[in-house]
Formats: structure tokens, sequence, C-alpha cells
């Protein structure tokens, strides 16, 4: 999961993108990376960390030009500590490419293998962003029939690139002369979405909350498999480029990934939540009795509209029992368990008060590895609750995710083979209490406006195991955990080729 955008303007983009980028840092904590574009040159500058300490001013003023992309990572795979993995990634033919993609590629080592003995290509990394960016000039390079490049070469080639490539990817392209490219999976498994300011500027992004905080108002999601290309003058042009397109978005940006004020495909983020907290209630009364529930209150913060809805169904008081440290990133999408666990405790402080001496039901939006739960529960319980209830907005985690979400192990996760009885003693929380699957999709659903695209089903795949793509076994979670996010922070990098940043 990482947070994609890109702008055509008429004036210069730098500061655009970087506020874009800030309303998109809850996909990605681990770095950040834009590139701009002047007459034909990029200029790029990429480091680890968060927006605001990746570029300061003199980084700012090193990003001229109207056009440009920029990136917030996540990494599911290749190598957390590597700068020059994080994105954008750049190639120099045909024309000069800049990419930035969200999303993960099921079949990027058989890729990167015809890349280099059938299209003669270099890759350089172990991200499969890079494989994709490749694929996708040589792809390009193929369909082009000389200057000027014209919308139907481009798509044409985005119709290869969907015939050759596998696996969940929202894609930003900058082609330098030419304009921006975007497009979308055939399954539309990763959000993708655009707008237009009043000025005429361009702006597609990962998420509604990036146009919208930035003054360009949604106009639609990109279709699945659909392709957008915006000209360096502003002009629009798409095309479908996906042989048997089908919406099926993945239901976990519902669930926690997406800010909840944003709306995907039609579906409001937090009227989602909202209704996933209604049907919990049904979940809840049939396992606790409301008479022994004393108090609801939300694990922060994706559960809390969920904890709204369900305090209010059950009668129960909600309150806030946890303060976060809003300068510590999101725990879930931490590389490494071991600094996942020791950042809880740093993320959370209870208020003593709303645990001493109650039965306290805390929700939270998902359970994947239980690592936050079982801390969270001990937590309440040092805080003299009587009984901890523990309740989850989703259903066990019990299936690795292969889509670009960091579940990639069975072994990680605490419903995987484990009834919930075992996953309520590993917690240590005196009932737990699990959405239902069919309940889940059918509450995401329902958030759905009118006139909303209409979804062929979710990509569930992590409480279902039902692999949207059809291309996955049990030999490819195994190989794909292979390739997961590793090397320690303070090793060597040695991946030391890519357009260097400018010059501090």
């Amino acid at each position: 999961m990482c947070g994609i955008v890109g702008v055509v303007s008429n004036a210069p983009v730098n500061q655009l993108i970087y506020d874009a980028l800030l309303l998109l840092q809850h996909r990605g904590q681990d770095a950040a990376g834009i590139v701009t574009q002047l007459d034909r040159k990029f200029f790029m500058h990429k480091a680890k960390g968060m927006v605001r300490d990746v570029f300061r001013t003199r980084n700012m003023r090193a990003l001229p030009g109207n056009n440009g992309l920029g990136q917030v990572r996540y990494p599911t795979a290749g190598n957390a500590y590597s700068e020059e993995e994080a994105q954008p990634f750049y190639v120099n033919a045909p024309f000069g490419l800049v990419l930035v993609h969200n999303g993960n590629l099921t079949n990027a080592h058989a890729l990167k293998a015809e890349l280099f003995s059938e299209d003669h290509r270099h890759i350089n990394t172990e991200s499969d962003s890079e494989v994709l960016l490749n694929v996708l000039a040589h792809e390009l390079e193929k369909t082009t029939r000389g200057l000027p490049l014209a919308p139907s070469d481009v798509f044409e080639a985005v119709r290869r690139v969907h015939r050759r490539v596998k696996g969940s990817y929202a894609v930003i392209a900058l082609i330098s002369g030419h304009g921006v490219l975007a497009f979308r999976d055939p399954y539309g498994i990763r959000p993708l979405c655009f707008g237009r300011g009043k000025d005429g500027t361009v702006m597609v992004a990962s998420e509604s909350v990036a146009l919208e905080g930035t003054g360009h108002p949604l106009e639609r999601d990109l279709a699945p498999g659909e392709a957008m290309f915006i000209s360096d003058d502003g002009q629009t042009h798409f095309r479908q480029c996906a042989d048997a397109p089908q919406l099926k978005p993945c239901i976990f940006e519902f669930v926690y990934l997406a800010r909840p004020d944003s709306t995907l495909d039609g579906i409001s983020v937090y009227q989602a939540r909202l209704n996933l907290g209604e049907t919990l209630a049904k979940r809840v009364i049939s396992t606790v009795p409301p008479t022994d529930i004393d108090v609801i209150i939300p694990i922060p913060e994706s559960s809390r509209p969920s904890a709204t809805q369900l305090a209010h169904l059950l009668g129960v008081p909600y309150r806030e029992g946890f303060v976060k440290n809003r300068y510590v990133g999101r725990t879930f999408i931490m590389p490494g368990q071991g600094v996942r666990k020791k950042s809880v405790r740093q993320k959370l402080n209870v208020i003593a008060s709303e645990f001493k001496g109650r039965n306290v039901l805390l929700v939270d939006d998902s359970i994947v590895r239980g690592t936050t739960s079982r801390e969270i529960v001990q937590m309440a319980r040092d805080a003299g609750a009587r009984k901890v209830y523990l309740a989850s907005a989703a259903p066990p985690v019990r299936f690795p995710n292969v889509y670009g979400i960091d579940m990639p192990t069975p072994e990680e996760l605490v419903a995987h083979n484990r009834t919930i009885d075992e996953v309520r003693e590993l917690i240590g929380c005196d009932a737990l209490i699990y959405q239902d699957v069919d309940a889940m999709k059918q509450a995401v659903l329902s958030a759905a406006a009118v006139g909303a695209p209409p979804l062929d089903g979710f990509d569930a795949s992590c409480f279902d195991g039902v692999y949207v793509t059809g291309d996955i076994s049990s030999q490819d979670i195994v190989r794909l955990n292979e390739k997961r996010v590793g090397q320690e922070e303070g090793a060597e990098d040695n991946s030391r080729l890519a357009l260097p940043n400018a010059s501090e």
C-alpha cells in the first residue's frame, strides 16, 4: 500500500504535490519522493522518512516545472531501508519515463526474467515497481510510431502491460515532453481517481481526500483496466485497455487503509465503517449481553466510526479511553515485527478513569497479527478494567495478502488455523467478537452512493482466501514471502543507481 499523485498544470506543481502527499501520508510513512518536469528535464528528490522530513525548502526549490508525480511508500517487498527503492523510478527510454506505483505484482519474478532474457532490460533493485516501469517502457517503445506520441500509442502500450502483468497496480507515469499517464489494474484492486481545479489543473491520486483537500473536486474514479492520458496542454484522453475488466476493489481499504473522509469507487469510507459497526452490534449481542458492558472504547483511530455506531445501537456509553501520540507512525505499517511491538505503548496511553472497575468493550477495525491487541488488552487490565471484551469490525484475518498489504505469511496471522477461542486466549481478553465475512461485504456495499459504478465483488482474500486475480497458489505465497521487506536498518545500501537527488 502506497499513496500516489500526479499533476498536470499551467503553474509550478512542487507545492501542490507536497500538499497532496501530506493528505496521503497515512498510506505510507517509510519514504517519500517527488519528480517534476521542466521542458524535457526531470528533477527528483526522494528519501526515507515522512513527507515533512524528506522535503526541505532547498529541496522544493530544486523541483521546478508544471508537471510532476509524488509517492509515499509503504514497503511490502524488497528492501525497506534502501532509499533507492523509494519512488519515483526512472528510465531514460523511450522519451524518458518516471513512474509511481501502488500495489504488488504477483508475477514480478517471472517478469524480471523476461525483461532480462527477451526485452534486454536491466532491473537494479528488488522492487516490483521497477519491473512494472520497465515493462511499460518496453511496450511503449514497441507501440510508438514516432513523434508526436499519440494517445492511441500510449493506450496500446497499456493494453499490452495488462496482458503481461498480474497482481494489483494503480500507476501514474510521466512521459517526458508528452504528458502524464494513469491506469488501474483490470480488477481495480487499488484505488485511483482524478479531479480538476478551476484553473484547469488536472490531478490524479490514490484517494479523493488528496483531490478535495487541494482544491480539485473529484470527477470520478478510473475504472478497472482504464487508462487516462493527460497531455502537456491539459487535454484528457480515456480508454478501456483491459480485455475483461471487473471491479473488485480491496475491501481492506474500507476497513482500515483509507482515510474516513475519502470516497473510493463511489463508496463513502466513513459510511462503510458506520455500517460495519451496525452489523457488528448483532454479533456482540449474541456473545455478550449489553448489560454486561459498562463502556465502549475505540482503539484509535480507524475504529471510531464503527465503535460510535455500535455504542449507539447497544445503548452503552461511548468513551475515549486511549490517547494517541500523533507523532508515532501507524503501527500496522511499520516494517519489522520488532519495531511494531516496541511502538505500541509509545503510540497509545490510557485514561485510567475510563477503565477502573468497569467491564470494557474495546473496538478495533481489524486484528491481524494480534501483537497490538494483546498489548492493548493488557494496558486496559493494568488500568483497572474488571473485564476486557474485544470486538473487531472485520472478520478474522486468516490468509496472506498478496496485493500490497503487509500480511504475507500465514504464521504471522493470529487467526490462521486457530479457533476464535484460541485467538481469544492468545490475546488475553474475556470475550472476542469478530465481524462476519458476508456481513462485512454487505456493509461496505451498502455505503455506495446513488450512481456509483456497479461492483462485481471485493477482493477480501485475507478474510476468505479467494484471490480475485485467480493466479495465486500456496507456492506463489511462499515465493512472494521471500521477496518481502528485508535488510536491517543501518545495513549498507549498495543499490545506488538511480536518477540522483538534487544536490543539497
